[in-house]
């Protein structure tokens, strides 16, 4: 039997074991996939080796952690430098991120987009800021301090620290943060949050499976939004598919892994 799992900090609200699980009992495939819980990020190679996994999620904080202890990075992860997926190859451990193309997947619905505003440095806002590129919208990087913004500039977005940053007019307003989470936090200072939202056409925060504080101010303003939910399906089949290395088409994955969310 394969073994998969899931890295993070926290991990116990996540769904992924009940998504792939479901996954692998209808395509029958010896394999089960649990949650790992993880508060070093350093140590991710040697938990998934002492575990003798086959593959793995990587969700916050550990995404660049992840990446910096790959023997090889493929696709747009080697861009973002932040990863999500893990696949056990020939005694090496490759690299993928699955976020880009599910959040561009997950936003369609919003219409045209010109720009968005993401909250967050972390490797979720890398992967974001990198597809939101690829796909012509113009990303802007809001971090609470200037430690992690580096690379967006080094990639030309602009990115911003609370200090000095004035509130525009934005399509989207992107929540990559873990605020609310598992506490009542907001992502940024709530008047701020306030004046974007009123010039603004849409948001999504993408944490999944509780209403947010981000949530709450965006249902009261009244914006079209939407939690993570969509994007968690969709990097999840991709996810899936590198896990069952290309074996199964990603509609065949699709169909249980979407039936596992009315679960």
């Amino acid at each position: 039997m394969k073994l998969f799992s899931i890295f993070g900090d926290p991990v116990n609200h996540s769904r992924s074991p009940l998504m792939h699980n479901s996954v692998f009992k209808t395509l029958g495939v010896s394999a089960c996939y649990s949650r790992t819980h993880l508060t070093d990020g350093s140590q991710l190679r040697n938990v998934f080796e002492a575990k003798k996994l086959s593959g793995a999620n990587v969700t916050v904080p550990h995404k660049e952690a992840a990446y910096a202890q790959c023997d090889e990075v493929r696709g747009i992860a080697k861009t973002i430098k932040a990863v999500n997926t893990l696949v056990y190859e020939k005694g090496k451990l490759i690299g993928y991120n699955t976020d880009a193309d599910g959040f561009m997947s997950a936003i369609q619905s919003f219409g045209p987009i010109k720009n968005a505003l993401i909250l967050g440095g972390g490797g979720t806002a890398r992967a974001l800021s990198i597809a939101l590129r690829q796909g012509e919208i113009t990303p802007t990087v809001l971090n609470r301090s200037s430690g992690r913004l580096d690379f967006f500039i080094q990639e030309g977005i602009e990115a911003y620290c609370w200090n000095g940053f004035t509130a525009d007019d934005y399509d989207l307003i992107i929540n990559t943060t873990s605020a609310g989470l598992s506490d009542d936090e907001l992502p940024i200072p709530r008047p701020l949050l306030i004046e974007l939202l009123s010039r603004s056409k849409g948001a999504v925060d993408v944490i999944y499976g509780k209403e947010t504080p981000f949530l709450r101010e965006i249902k009261i303003s009244g914006l079209p939004y939407k939690d993570g939910s969509d994007m968690l399906l969709a990097q999840g089949v991709l996810a899936s598919y590198l896990f069952l290395g290309g074996e199964f088409s990603l509609k065949t994955i699709e169909v249980p892994m979407q039936h596992s969310f009315s679960l």
